[in-house]
């Protein structure tokens, strides 16, 4: 189970979530309450080892922005459905979000996944209907059906209290958080990512159906 801790935004933030042991960061390079600049976030990125994957965050992201991204060392963009974030550059990848809705079944199918374990490489986001940083969560059914046909990241509304209940439901790949680990709107709490983190990497998942003939 892999975890990503969202929205960071200062130093203390960003050693509290190597040190929890998070698997992915991310750096919001978009308007919002969490936006850092570009100066801050390769400041940040210093801070973050390479075994991390760093997450370069936007909303809709313009050519220029991930431009910009791409400087600075990122592993990865992370932007809505219909980002002109392909090709990629230097070594790259894409981390689509899906915002939840209706169709969110439908608009999954037409992504093409590539993933495989250990990375958030070819998963797709599901978030909240509302975006990133909002708390608010993605319909439970049809994160568990997007979950049987693609490795998902889920997001939206997750926290150290019910993160490790919609792992077990979900099954995500990995789960990514933002104000479910704040004190305050924009204000990451140690003590909260390190719990989070905990419970994540703790949370029981049932292994693989196998075809294997059980011991007699």
């Amino acid at each position: 189970m892999l975890v990503k801790i969202c929205g960071l935004t200062s130093p203390e933030a960003t050693r509290a979530a190597v040190d929890a042991g998070a698997d992915a960061v991310g750096f919001v390079l978009a308007p919002s309450v969490r936006q850092v600049s570009c100066e801050t976030a390769r400041e940040l990125l210093a801070l973050v080892p390479d075994t991390i994957e760093k997450i370069a965050v936007f909303a809709q992201a313009t050519r220029e922005e991930l431009e910009a991204a791409f400087e600075l060392g990122f592993d990865a963009v992370q932007a809505e459905l219909g980002s002109p974030v392909e090709p990629m550059a230097k070594g790259m990848f894409a981390l689509t979000v899906l915002r939840d809705g209706d169709d969110l079944e439908q608009r999954a199918e037409g992504v093409v996944s590539d993933w495989k374990p250990g990375s958030l490489r070819g998963a797709l986001v599901l978030d909240g209907p509302s975006g990133g940083g909002s708390g608010v969560p993605v319909d439970l059914e049809r994160a568990q059906r997007t979950a049987r046909s693609h490795p998902i990241v889920l997001a939206g509304g997750l926290t150290p209290a019910n993160v490790a209940e919609l792992i077990r439901l979900v099954r995500p790949i990995a789960v990514d958080t933002s104000s479910g680990v704040e004190s305050e709107r924009g204000l990451k709490d140690p003590e909260k990512i390190q719990d989070f983190v905990r419970q994540a990497h703790e949370a029981f998942v049932l292994p693989a159906q196998t075809t294997e003939e059980p011991p007699p």
